[in-house]
C-alpha cells in the first residue's frame, strides 16, 4: 500500500503543477495598464483615449484622433513582510498594449479598441494555501493572469460618448491519470501508464462606460467592470493492481478539487477631468469596489480509496479524509480615490497641424505627470483561525514622456514615449489574535512596492 500512497501522491504533485500560482487578479487593477494611466495612479477614468481606455473607460476610445498602436513592458518588486521576513511574494513583469481604430459610420464617429497584459511567466498560476496559513490575498501572485479586452465605443452626441465590450482571462482546468500494475518487491518490473490533461479556459465579463463632455470644463466619465471567478478544476485518478509475492491486489484511487483560481470584484468608478486650462489636466476618480462579493479560495476537496481484497486477507483502510470546511471570509466594500496630474509642456520646434486635431502643436511636447491613490484594505482584522494578510496601501506615482509631433508623412499623428514609476506604502500593522494558543500568533505585517514601465504608441 505504501507504492500506492506514493503514486497517489505524485499524482496530486504533477496535477497541481499544470496550473503554476494561484491568481487572484491582474496586473491592470492592481497598478494600471500603460504608462500614462499608471503615472497618474490610474485616475483616467474621464481621460483615457488610448488603448488603456478598454480597461479604464471603454467611451473614451472614440476620442482618439487616428489609428493608434501601442505597446509597453511594466516590472513591479514586491517586497511584502511578516515579521520583518520576506513573504515571497513574486514580483510581476509583462507586457502591456493594444490598438485603437476609431472611424465612422453614417456620420457617427465611433472606435474599436483592444487591450492586453500578457504576463511573461506564464499564463495563469494558482497555489493551494491552507486558510490558516499566513499569505498577502490581495498580492500574493495576483496579477500573473493574461488579461484581454475588446471594445467599442460611439459618439451620437457632440457631447456624449458611450462604450463596452467584452474583457477576457485566462483559466485552468487538469487532470491526472495513472493506470497499470506495480510490483512491491520488484518496483523496476513495474508497469504503469499516465496521462496528464490540462486545458486553458476564458473567464468573459463586460465592460461599459460612458464620458459627458462639461462644455469647457472638460469630461465627466462612468465605468462599469463586472464580477469574474475563475474556478480551478483538478481530477486525479489512480486505478491499477498492487503486486505483493503473487497477491494481486486490485485498488483504485480518486482524488477530486474545486476551488477559485481568481476573483475580481465588480466595480464602479466616477471620474472627473478638469480640462479649463491649456495643457493642463486634473483628474479625480472614485472607485467602488464590491470586495464583499470575495469568496473563499479554499480548495473544496474529496478522496476516495477503494481496494478489492482477496479472500482471506483482511486488510484495514482508512477513512476517507473529511472535506475542508472554509470558515467566511466577510471581506468589506471599499471606496478607493484618486488624484492625476498632467501638464504638456511644449519644449520646442515648430507648430505642426496633428491628424484629427483642431489646434496645431509644438514639434516636441514632454508631458509631465503625477497622481495618488489611497486603498483602505478590505480584509477585516484577523484575530481568529485564518491569516489572509492585508493592510492599507498609499500609492505615489510619476511620469513622464517625450512626444514627436507628426514626425513624417506616413505618421501624421505622433510617436510618443512614456514612462512611469511608482511607490506603494504598506505601513506596517500588527495583528493580534484572540486565542494566545494560535499556532500563528501575533504577527506585524507592512512592506512596499516599486513599479516602472515604459509605453511606445504609434499614432497615424
Amino acid at each position: 500500500m505504501l507504492r500506492a500512497a506514493q503514486l497517489v501522491s505524485i499524482a496530486a504533485a504533477l496535477a497541481a503543477a499544470l496550473i503554476v500560482e494561484r491568481g487572484l487578479a491582474h496586473a491592470p487593477g492592481a497598478y494600471g495598464i500603460g504608462s500614462r494611466g499608471a503615472a497618474m495612479a490610474s485616475a483616467v477614468a474621464a481621460d483615457a483615449t488610448d488603448f488603456s481606455a478598454g480597461y479604464y473607460n471603454p467611451a473614451g476610445l472614440v476620442g482618439a484622433t487616428g489609428l493608434s498602436l501601442s505597446l509597453g513592458y511594466a516590472y513591479t518588486s514586491n517586497d511584502l513582510r511578516m515579521n520583518g521576513a520576506p513573504s515571497g511574494t513574486r514580483d510581476v513583469h509583462g507586457l502591456a498594449g493594444g490598438l485603437v481604430a476609431p472611424g465612422a459610420v453614417a456620420g457617427i464617429p465611433f472606435a474599436f479598441g483592444l487591450s492586453t497584459f500578457i504576463p511573461d511567466e506564464g499564463l495563469s498560476r494558482i497555489k493551494a494555501l491552507r486558510q490558516e496559513t499566513p499569505r498577502w490575498e490581495l498580492y500574493d501572485d495576483r496579477l500573473s493572469i493574461l488579461f484581454l479586452a475588446a471594445n467599442l465605443a460611439v459618439r451620437p452626441f457632440p457631447w456624449l460618448e458611450v462604450g463596452g465590450g467584452l474583457a477576457f482571462l485566462a483559466s485552468t482546468r487538469g487532470g491526472f491519470q495513472v493506470t497499470g500494475r506495480a510490483s512491491v518487491l520488484s518496483p523496476y518490473e513495474s508497469k504503469l501508464e499516465h496521462e496528464v490533461d490540462a486545458d486553458l479556459t476564458t473567464i468573459r465579463y463586460p465592460q461599459l462606460g460612458l464620458r459627458v463632455k462639461a462644455g469647457d470644463l472638460g469630461f465627466v466619465g462612468l465605468t462599469y467592470r463586472g464580477e469574474a471567478q475563475l474556478p480551478l478544476s483538478i481530477d486525479a485518478n489512480l486505478d491499477g493492481v498492487i503486486d505483493f509475492a503473487g497477491v494481486e491486489v486490485p485498488l483504485a484511487y480518486a482524488l477530486e478539487s474545486r476551488t477559485i483560481d481568481g476573483f475580481l470584484p465588480q466595480q464602479v468608478v466616477l471620474g472627473l477631468s478638469f480640462q479649463r486650462i491649456e495643457r493642463l489636466k486634473i483628474n479625480v476618480d472614485l472607485t467602488w469596489v464590491n470586495w464583499s462579493a470575495y469568496e473563499s479560495p479554499v480548495a473544496r476537496t474529496r478522496a476516495h480509496l477503494a481496494v478489492e481484497t482477496p479472500p482471506g486477507l483482511d486488510i484495514d483502510l482508512p477513512e476517507d479524509p473529511r472535506p475542508t470546511v472554509a470558515i467566511p471570509l466577510e471581506f468589506r466594500d471599499r471606496f478607493v480615490p484618486r488624484v492625476g496630474v498632467e501638464y504638456v509642456w511644449p519644449v520646442a520646434g515648430p507648430m505642426r497641424q496633428i491628424s484629427g486635431e483642431a489646434t496645431p502643436r509644438r514639434a516636441l511636447e514632454v508631458p509631465l505627470r503625477a497622481g495618488y491613490v489611497y486603498e483602505r484594505s478590505p480584509i477585516p482584522p484577523q484575530t481568529g483561525a485564518t491569516n489572509y494578510v492585508d493592510v492599507d496601501r498609499h500609492t505615489m506615482s510619476l511620469g513622464a514622456g517625450l512626444w514627436w509631433n507628426r514626425p513624417g508623412a506616413v505618421l501624421q499623428g505622433a510617436l510618443r514615449l512614456d514612462v512611469h514609476g511608482q511607490l506603494s506604502v504598506l505601513p506596517e500593522q500588527v495583528t493580534e489574535k484572540a486565542n494566545p494558543a494560535d499556532f500563528i500568533g501575533d504577527f506585524r505585517a507592512g512592506g512596499t512596492m516599486i513599479s516602472a514601465g515604459g509605453t511606445l504608441t504609434a499614432a497615424f
